[in-house]
């Protein structure tokens, strides 16, 4: 078992704010962008290039 002070973190691009692994991120963290749903809703559209 893994203390909490041990797991992997990242900054969420959107609130700028620091957020740990999670159990339900456990196969997809790689892929884990932002720290909430609604992060993830207010991101910054980029324009089509």
């Amino acid at each position: 078992m893994t203390k909490k002070q041990h797991l992997p973190s990242k900054v969420c691009p959107v609130c700028q704010r620091p957020f740990n692994w999670r159990k339900k991120w456990e196969r997809c963290w790689e892929e884990v962008i932002y720290c909430s749903e609604r992060c993830r809703r207010s991101k910054i559209k980029k324009p089509l290039e």
